[in-house]
């Protein structure tokens, strides 16, 4: 994951190729390593755990998906993965970023947006009052090559979002003036009736697709103490407007 900011790397690195699922393989690639940054899904930790040198410090990416009420494979992946990291004692990190946008072909704000274009108003379980603290990818590399300049002494976890938490209605006017569009009344629905009706954004030629459990967990706040993250790796998270600003550059509207 390399920001387009980031200059190239000036040393003739030549790239060590395996897959996650081959341990033998996973374990030549990484002999030799003194650092380890994986931005695979956490339910791999274990396999990286395995094939890593014992030397070597450790960044692994998670996701804030772990502190769901809601169980789904890939929130239970992610708890699966940061309990095997943290009982190894290995040095390092573990990264759990909320909602992520901004990055190329991310499709959070992208098609939030996109459905915008097509719908005269925002149906929204509970209005949309429930937090949520997204943070742009500019600041998720950052967090990455902080953590692996960190001298870690021991495996933690980590949460990065966000400056602060805010209701979901604010965050999708935020999205729908960046957007360039005009303005989009709440419309207060049911998350059952949300949930159902979620099928039929599959079958309408043009409309984003829209899970139930999409509609499901937007009935819960992801409102985060990133403390550690300023602290400890010393990112301080750009303001949403300006992370929305850099998304929809004015040459990329349609």
């Amino acid at each position: 994951m390399v920001s387009s900011w980031l200059a190239p790397c000036p040393l003739p690195l030549a790239p060590r190729i395996a897959d996650l699922g081959d341990a033998k393989a996973l374990r030549a690639a990484l002999e030799g390593a003194t650092l380890v940054i994986s931005t695979a899904h956490a339910r791999y930790a274990p396999a990286i755990l395995a094939a890593a040198p014992p030397e070597a410090r450790l960044v692994l990416m998670g996701s804030t998906r772990r502190y769901s009420r809601w169980a789904d494979a890939h929130g239970d992946g992610v708890r699966a993965g940061e309990a095997a990291f943290l009982a190894s004692g290995r040095a390092g990190v573990m990264l759990h970023p909320t909602m992520v946008y901004g990055a190329e072909g991310e499709d959070n704000v992208q098609r939030l947006a996109a459905l915008m274009r097509r719908l005269p108003f925002a149906p929204l379980p509970g209005g949309g009052l429930s937090l949520v603290q997204p943070i742009h990818q500019s600041d998720v590399t950052r967090a990455l090559l902080a953590a692996s300049r960190h001298d870690w002494t021991g495996p933690q976890a980590i949460v990065i979002a966000g400056p602060e938490p805010m209701p979901y209605r604010d965050f999708l006017a935020a999205v729908v003036r960046a957007a360039g569009l005009g303005p989009r009344p709440v419309l207060p629905l049911p998350v059952g009736l949300l949930r159902a009706l979620a099928g039929l954004t599959r079958m309408i030629p043009g409309l984003p697709s829209i899970g139930a459990d999409e509609i499901r967990r937007l009935t819960e706040d992801k409102a985060f103490d990133i403390a550690p993250m300023r602290k400890v790796l010393r990112v301080l998270p750009i303001p949403l407007e300006k992370g929305l600003a850099l998304t929809f550059a004015p040459a990329e509207r349609k």
